[in-house]
């Protein structure tokens, strides 16, 4: 398996990113994708899952500002962020279960 992140970097208060994961390996339209992340001197925190069928859920921190999505096509997973907060300052990781990626920082600063 191998997950690997992109698009993270420093967006001011209110600003978006797009993150995107490219999955190799293992069988990726069936499998449930995930993103977590992990603030500095956090825990990790589970953030939003895409399932095989396109279903999604959220962290109710996220809810109604990120939007997954999945290309089986391309193996890869995104992670569009919208209006985001300096407490979304986190590493985000890609998941396939207990399975993360090397994860992308993103730091919302002014």
């Amino acid at each position: 398996v191998q997950l690997v992140e992109s698009g993270g970097g420093l967006v001011q208060p209110g600003g978006s990113l797009r993150l995107s994961c490219a999955a190799s390996g293992f069988t990726f339209s069936p499998s449930t994708m995930s993103w977590a992340r992990q603030a500095p001197g956090k825990g990790l925190e589970w953030v939003s899952a895409i399932y095989s069928d396109g279903t999604t859920n959220y962290a109710d921190s996220v809810k109604g500002r990120f939007t997954i999505s999945r290309d089986n096509a391309k193996n890869t997973v995104n992670l569009q962020m919208n209006s985001l907060k300096p407490e979304d300052t986190a590493v985000y990781y890609c998941a396939l279960g207990a399975t993360r990626g090397q994860g992308t920082q993103v730091t919302v600063s002014s």
